[in-house]
This record gives C-alpha cells, structure tokens and sequence, in this order.
C-alpha cells in the first residue's frame, strides 16, 4: 500500500452511527442534520456489508427538514433508494421522541410525511392511505391490482399494493412451503414491475392472525418489513380474509396493523437499539476511492 494512499485515507473523518433494529429488520443511521451529506451508493454498501462494514438491511440518513422533525432518506443494502420503510420509521421515532422528550414526530420521507407516537413500549406510525391504481403500483400495463393476472410457479393471483414502495402479495397455506430465496429474485425483476417489487407470502392463520415473509426490493429475505406488513392486511382485507385489522408474526416477530376508516395504515411494533460507535469507511461521501493493491 502506497504512502499516498494510506494519507489519503487519514483524512477521512470518523461517522458516528447508530445501529437499531424493528423486529430484526436492521439498520445503520447516521444524523446529517447539522453536517447534511449524501453518502454514496459505494458508501452504502460498504456500510451494509455484514462481513468488511457494519451489517445491515438498510442505510438511514436524517436531514433537516422544513416540514418535520426531520427528513430520512431510506438506502437498501445494494445502495439503491426507496421512498418508505415501516420499521425503520419507527425506529427513526424513537430516537427523535427521546432527544426532543416528546411522544409524538412526523418525519418526512420520499413517499410523504408521516407520523409517529409513543404507545406504551411501542411505537405507532400512520403510514397512510394504500394505493391500489396499476398506474401507481407501478405495473408495466393495466390490469386488476386486487387479482393480478401473474403466476410464478405455484403462486398466482396476488394482490399488488403501494405502501410508498411497490408490494405484490402472495396468499398460500404454508409459507414454509415456498422456497422464496429462490423465488423472490426473479418475482422482483419480473418486467411486470418497472421499478421492481418487495414480495410477500402471506398465510392466513384464521382470528385475524396471518403469518407473513418478505423478499425486500434491493435487501433480500429480511426479518421483518413493516411496508410490507401493511400491504398484507390491506390485501388480506381486500380478500376478505380479515376485517381491516391484524397481527402480522414476521420472521422477526409481531406487528399490528389497521387499515383505519379514513383509509390510513396504522402500524404498531416494537424497536431495538443494538450499538452506537463510528465507521471509518474508504469511500467518500461524494464517490469512491480506488481501491489499493496489496
């Protein structure tokens, strides 16, 4: 390794992170509210990284915003953006009601404002209204978004949902049945989604309970995915398997969720702090450095 290269390196400040998790669906957050910084798709999946950076599902930056308590920019494990994340809302929540002392935020994302209260040990985000229109989804021609004429193999007929993010849900009588590593890559690249789409199997159990596994758009099979969750009991509602109301057991555990009469989804869970600590990446916050030979 060159001289030049390890002094370049030694400029590079230390980022002070926080590590949190909703249900085992984890993310590294750092706070770009007094020092605003893009970190670069490089800069995310080094971070990302469970083996050379810090290990996560997603990467969220807080910024200022004019609009809330603050902005949060939402990057999946591959360095792609995406507009909404449930769990990392609430996660986002938490630390925001704990510096301020409050119980209640509204933090702004890509996908609209949303708000935030404390529930006891939970934390309860309105994550607004579902939209069903094909046009919105987005699909890459009309048709029913209720009953989608799509078949992967044995699943078929799903219901697609945009939660400020792209969902298609699957309804079959074993999630444990269905080999989704194998089978949630090639549904999420399916040309029928332009900007390809989170995919959930759901199972309903019966008592307003269903069971629910998510392959995440850019992430891959995690824990939990509150968006996701949401997208289940609205679709399961749709079908007429629950009404307008459910506890959802992900991977990671149990979220409720309601489709409220003002066409809102509320969901509630719990959050997790798991490390605090700074990264000292080799990629810029504005591209990468080349990377050095031994």
């Amino acid at each position: 390794m060159s001289q030049e290269t390890d002094t370049t390196r030694t400029t590079i400040e230390p980022r002070p992170f926080v590590k949190m998790h909703g249900l085992g669906n984890d993310f590294v957050i750092f706070d770009g509210r007094m020092d605003r910084f893009d970190l670069s798709g490089d800069g995310v999946r080094y971070v990302a990284d469970r083996k050379r950076g810090i290990g996560c599902d997603q990467v969220i930056t807080l910024w200022p915003s004019d609009v809330a308590d603050a902005f949060m920019r939402i990057q999946n494990a591959d360095g792609s953006e995406v507009a909404a994340c449930g769990n990392a809302t609430r996660c986002v929540a938490d630390l925001l009601m704990q510096e301020a002392g409050t119980n209640a935020v509204t933090i702004e994302t890509l996908a609209g404002l949303l708000k935030a209260t404390r529930e006891g040990a939970f934390i309860r985000v309105d994550m607004g209204p579902p939209r069903l229109d094909w046009q919105a989804i987005p699909l890459a021609r009309e048709m029913d978004t209720t009953t989608l004429d799509f078949t992967f193999g044995p699943l078929n007929q799903p219901v697609a949902v945009n939660m400020g993010n792209p969902h298609v849900v699957f309804f079959v009588d074993n999630v444990d049945d269905v080999p989704l590593s194998e089978f949630g890559p090639e549904i999420e690249y399916d040309p029928l989604f332009p900007e390809r789409a989170n995919v959930s199997i759901v199972e309903n159990r019966g008592g307003g309970e269903l069971r629910l596994r998510v392959w995440e758009r850019g992430a891959g099979i995690t824990q939990a995915c509150g968006s996701a969750a949401c997208a289940a009991v609205v679709a399961a509602s749709l079908r007429g398997l629950v009404e307008r109301r459910a506890r959802i057991e992900l991977d990671g555990g149990f979220l409720t969720l309601e489709w409220d009469t003002n066409d809102h989804v509320l969901m509630t869970g719990a959050v997790s702090y798991v490390f605090a600590g700074h990264v000292f990446s080799p990629y810029s916050l504005e591209g990468s450095f080349d990377q050095e030979a031994d």
